[in-house]
């Protein structure tokens, strides 16, 4: 009778078997759905924070560039793209938790009070973080604001374009259809007409002002080339102090903030990538120093990068922060000896069109020959491996002791006329770039002092004192080599230099 009740029985376990299986492979596997959607919706906060993050940080760093900038159209960007990262931070704050305030309140320990239920303490680090920073970079819009009216005193602001109901014309001249900014491009600033004159002639900023300036002969007033003209003067902008501290502040938040993100979440510098693109396209390339590293061992030996003179200048027409550092104090000329004071000789080398150039100041001058393909490891300071005419030049020139002397022959080296050196060859202040060619270079400078440089009468009683400040004048003379070893697609080249003699410092003992 057992065996009996127990067949009856059979058929229904094997029935209700699978039933339960089935409930435990549904479980396990919801289970896993669960896991799988927090690790979604987890991944996605941390994506979406590091976007948002990423965006701040380039907005502080575009800022910071519109602040020191006389372009009123990167202000009005950055106006613009302050309101829209606002929005965004708001929407996505909003999103995981609607009260921001409450959460983010500077006296809440996230440690020790309760969190939401959808963020975890890492998460709502972020949260707060991105919430607070937005908030202190929104404290600049007033001040954007007011900026944005002082560069209008600079260059043309135009009307930005309405979303609806604008006039297609302009309301005084119905033919004239209204022109709105193109906020990308550099606004037309009201100075222009300025002269168009070729750059390849200049060889510095210097030299572009001393061209329309009244004392381009030094210790003389000569006529300028334009009458009556006189440059614009470029803008001094420094940045508000609040607005620094401001930024300051949102970048500190920002930047402690990204040890709460993962550690395979990497962040961008945007300095760092200035510095590094401002160093590719003006400075030596890292490894070109290793590459001529016992070359530079020697003594008076160094590397530097030979620039186009345009890059020393300002274009037409544009408006420059004169507070900003340019190239050439970025990145400055080698000096050829030990720094005297005021007085620091330096290689001024640019390129002049397809020339050697160096770019000099006052009365400096100087005269370079290309000699060829000869190692520099083989030139000494007398010249033994140059030809006879050019090594007796070379050494044996002396400059004059006059302040005008010294400017006739500065003008005779720049244009090869009326020398009397019985040399084969004109001896010019510059020479055609060659790769693989070496440069010999005599080069003169002098350091004179401002009231004589000016030209203002002496009277007799004065003569005396004058003459004795002439006399302390510093000079130097220096004997010096380069060789052009690399050029890049740019035009610009790398060169190896090495002083070769410094000979006795010139004189000048007056005027006439």
């Amino acid at each position: 009778m057992r065996y009996i009740f127990f067949s009856l029985l059979l058929p229904f376990c094997l029935t209700s078997s699978p039933t339960s299986t089935l409930a435990l492979e549904y479980k396990s596997e919801h289970t896993q759905n669960h896991n799988f959607a927090s690790k979604s919706i987890d991944e996605t906060f941390y994506t979406r924070a590091s976007q948002l993050v990423q965006q701040q940080i380039d907005l502080i760093a575009r800022i910071e560039q519109a602040l020191t900038n006389p372009d009123a159209n990167r202000l009005r960007s950055v106006r613009g793209q302050l309101i829209v990262q606002t929005n965004s931070v708001e929407g996505f704050v909003n999103r995981q938790y609607t009260s921001p305030v409450t959460l983010c309140v500077p006296r809440v320990d996230l440690s020790v009070s309760p969190l939401p239920n959808q963020l975890t303490k890492s998460q709502a680090q972020i949260y707060c973080s991105l919430y607070t920073s937005s908030q202190e970079l929104l404290k600049l819009s007033p001040m954007l604001d007011r900026l944005l009216s002082r560069r209008g005193e600079l260059a043309l602001v135009r009307q930005l374009p309405l979303v609806t109901g604008e006039r297609q014309f302009d309301p005084v001249l119905s033919i004239a259809p209204i022109q709105h900014p193109n906020l990308s491009q550099v606004a037309a600033p009201f100075s222009t007409g300025e002269p168009n004159i070729s750059t390849d002639t200049l060889a510095t900023e210097q030299q572009f002002t001393e061209i329309f300036s009244p004392s381009v002969i030094v210790a003389r007033t000569a006529k300028t080339a334009i009458a009556n003209y006189t440059p614009p003067l470029q803008p001094a902008i420094a940045p508000p102090v609040e607005a620094l501290t401001t930024l300051a502040n949102a970048k500190q938040i920002l930047t402690a903030t990204q040890q709460a993100f993962p550690p395979k979440t990497k962040f961008t510098d945007p300095h760092e990538t200035a510095v590094t693109l401002d160093r590719f396209a003006y400075d030596l390339d890292p490894q070109e120093s290793q590459t001529y590293a016992k070359f530079l061992e020697l003594p008076h030996t160094g590397i530097f990068r030979v620039l186009h003179s345009s890059a020393y200048q300002r274009p037409l027409n544009t408006l420059q922060n004169r507070l900003q550092p340019s190239v050439s104090e970025r990145y400055p000329f080698p000096l050829l000896g030990d720094a005297q004071g005021e007085f620091n000789p330096s290689l001024a080398l640019q390129l002049v069109g397809d020339r050697f150039q160096l770019g000099h100041q006052g009365v400096d001058y100087s005269f370079m020959l290309d000699v060829g393909d000869v190692p520099l490891e083989q030139l000494d300071g007398k010249l033994q491996t140059v030809a006879s005419p050019t090594r007796q030049f070379f050494l044996n020139y002396q400059p004059p002791k006059q302040l005008d002397a010294l400017q006739v022959e500065r003008r005779r080296f720049l244009t090869g006329k009326d020398q009397n050196w019985n040399q084969s060859q004109a001896i010019l202040a510059g020479a055609t770039a060659e790769l693989n060619h070496t440069y010999l270079v005599r080069s003169l400078q002098f350091h004179i002092p401002k009231t004589i440089a000016i030209g203002q009468p002496i009277s007799q009683p004065e003569r005396p004192y004058y003459l004795d400040q002439l006399q302390q004048i510093q000079s130097s003379d220096t004997l010096l080599a380069f060789r052009a070893v690399r050029r890049r697609s740019d035009g610009s080249y790398t060169v190896l230099w090495r002083v070769l003699n410094q000979l006795p410092a010139p004189q000048i003992v007056d005027v006439e």
